[in-house]
């Protein structure tokens, strides 16, 4: 079975990437729902948080205190959503678990809708971000 995310953390498959350590692996959303739209992923696939070990959520929670900050301070965010689907039914569209960081803005309204921004755009947010966590 061949997994999206794998690929991603394998480095088969590029992407903007802002953050790894020994555990997890974090990058921009292609389709953000707002700018700086960060998923964060344990390196060990499990399809869900529950499939996979408890070291691998504690390493991913690590890693969401650390580059939240960091996201937030890139984009100028006052605040930001933290969201996972687990399965199919609630929204899950890759079976590796991963969190999403939606960094929000007073007075913008809260949308879900998908953003489309150019390869470049996202890299310049990704550059700022890496740059914010040295």
């Amino acid at each position: 079975m061949s997994c999206l995310f794998c690929s991603i953390i394998s480095g088969d498959i590029p992407c903007h990437k802002i953050y790894e350590d020994e555990s997890t692996f974090a990058f921009l959303d292609i389709n953000p729902v707002s700018v700086g739209h960060t998923l964060i992923v344990p390196k060990a696939h499990a399809e869900n948080l529950d499939a996979g070990s408890e070291a691998d959520a504690v390493a991913v929670a690590k890693a969401v205190y650390k580059i939240a900050p960091a996201v937030m301070k890139a984009v100028s965010a006052d605040g930001y959503n933290l969201g996972m689907n687990h399965g199919e039914c609630a929204g899950q569209e890759v079976a590796h678990t991963h969190f999403h960081l939606m960094p929000r803005k007073t007075n913008t309204p809260r949308t879900w809708t998908k953003l489309h921004p150019s390869s470049e755009s996202l890299e310049e947010t990704a550059a700022t971000i890496r740059a914010i966590l040295g």
